[in-house]
This record gives C-alpha cells, structure tokens and sequence, in this order.
C-alpha cells in the first residue's frame, strides 16, 4: 500500500542526516496522501542506517496504523493534528538540529535579520508555548494542536515552521521534500540569526519593505525569481 509514497518518505527520511539535521535516531519524516486519507511516517527509533522504504508506516488520520511492522514515530500524533487541520500540508519534519532546538530551548522565536531569512520565511518563525501539566497527558496530539492554534488565523505557507519551547522545530511544506527544504533553510537562518546576535547584540531586524522585497520576488503571482 503507498508503495511510492513509501520511497518518498524514506528517502526524505534520508536527506535529515545528509545535512547533518538528526543525531541518531532524533528526527522524523512524514508524506500525506489525500486521496486515500492516509499519511505515511518514519518508525519510531530505528536507526537511519537500518531503515528501509519497507519500513516506513502508513496511518489513517484517526491515528490508527493501517500498515507497518514497526510502530510509528512517537512524534505521529503531532504531523496527524496538523495533517487534519491543514490540508494544503503535504509532508512534515520534526528534528533536533542543533540551532533551530537551541532558539527553542531559550524560549525565543527567531527574528528576521537578513534576507536569507527573508526569501523563505516572511517574517519571525515563531516559539509556542510550553504545555501546561494536563496538556502534557496527552502530549503529542496537544503539541500539534497548539501549533494548530497558534496558525489557525495565519498563513502557514508563508511561515513553513515553528519552534516548540524547550523542545525543537517542526517545518511543513507541499510534499516531504519541500518539507525537508524548509528544515534545512530554518536550521541555517536559525544558526545566521545567533551568530548574528553574538557580533552584534544590539542587531535590529531587517526592515519590513527589505523582508517585502525579498520574500515576494519568490512568492506570490508577480515572483520573478528562477526560471519559468
């Protein structure tokens, strides 16, 4: 079942340690396809060495696992909040990596200094809220439905990502690949922005007509960037 989505996810799956995203087994991949209202997700704890397409886990989006030997990612019910809220998403990361959890365990959200922020990302990426004791009872499901609540009246394409506190990123895209992309460009500008800030503490955001600029010539009906 999902053959196809299966080698998509896994070689998703692959790209995290290409760039250097996970360290051991800290970070998950996951593809939706609509038609069959099926998602499909990287097993919970395997080694990436280890993985196989085979081993990638299909779940409907009542979190009930249709297919698969191994159990599916711990991070499951969090990519299933945000698959059934929003249903232009169509693939998920959650990872570790190094800065983006670094912004995320200061409890900050990561301010737009530049433009290479800019061209990707339109605006700060934001950090939710710690959940409180009884939220924790449930806590997969209710970290995706707090990132639900944060996004419910904003534009989750133009922000791809968000920073849970004290935990790490989450990024989103059109398919598992766009997803990926958006992981890497949020590790990098999370890294520019401190950096940033150690140079210079008192560095101040780019100015909205610079993030304006940069941000439409590659998005929305007039982008001129690239080739047709």
């Amino acid at each position: 079942m999902l053959e196809e989505l299966k080698q998509v996810v896994y070689e998703a799956n692959m790209e995290l340690p290409k760039y250097g995203l996970v360290t051991f087994t800290w970070g998950n991949v996951s593809a939706m396809d609509r038609e069959s209202g099926y998602f499909v997700i990287k097993p919970s704890g395997v080694d990436y060495n280890q993985l196989k397409p085979e081993d990638m886990v299909v779940m409907d989006l009542n979190m009930n696992k249709i297919e698969g030997r191994y159990n599916p990612s711990s991070d499951t019910a969090t990519h299933c909040e945000l698959y059934k809220a929003f249903p232009q998403i169509g693939g998920i990361v959650h990872t570790h990596s190094s800065w983006a959890s670094s912004w995320a365990q200061s409890g900050r959200g990561i301010p737009c200094y530049g433009t290479t922020h800019a061209d990707y990302i339109y605006g700060e990426v934001p950090c939710v809220r710690n959940l409180t004791k009884e939220e924790l009872e449930d806590y997969e499901a209710n970290t995706g439905r707090l990132i639900v609540e944060h996004f419910q009246n904003r534009d989750i394409e133009a922000v791809p990502c968000v920073l849970c506190k004290n935990h790490g990123p989450f990024t989103w895209g059109k398919d598992a690949y766009e997803a990926v992309h958006n992981a890497v460009v949020l590790e990098e500008v999370a890294k520019m922005a401190a950096c940033t800030e150690m140079i210079n503490p008192r560095a101040t955001e780019a100015p909205k007509e610079l993030l304006d600029k940069h941000y439409y010539r590659k998005h929305g009906e007039n982008a001129y960037y690239g080739q047709e």
